[in-house]
């Protein structure tokens, strides 16, 4: 990267980055990148069989893992702030049924 580069990456405006959220879907776990708040046009960026995540702790953390790095490659690309990833409870109303 030259220096000129550089420079022009630091004056991008930075934004706000959504959240990273999991959701079973049936016989599949979902990723999505959704706004804070709400599942309206949330993106897909992943999924994964449940039947090899709920039997395996290790495969469901190598999952979740992968769809951070994906996310965060995906936040740098748009000039928008990587997550510092704390997990919480999904609400009631956004909880795949």
């Amino acid at each position: 990267m030259k220096m000129s580069d550089d420079k022009q990456l630091k004056s991008v405006e930075r934004r706000e980055a959504g959240r990273l959220a999991f959701r079973e879907e049936g016989p599949l776990w979902v990723a999505y990148w959704a706004e804070t708040g709400t599942m309206d046009g949330a993106v897909v960026l992943g999924s994964i069989a449940m039947r090899f995540v709920l039997s395996n702790q290790e495969r469901k953390k190598a999952f979740m893992e992968m769809m951070k790095g994906a996310m965060t490659d995906l936040l740098v690309e748009l000039h928008m702030v990587p997550m510092d990833w704390e997990t919480h409870a999904a609400p009631e109303r956004e909880r795949g049924e």
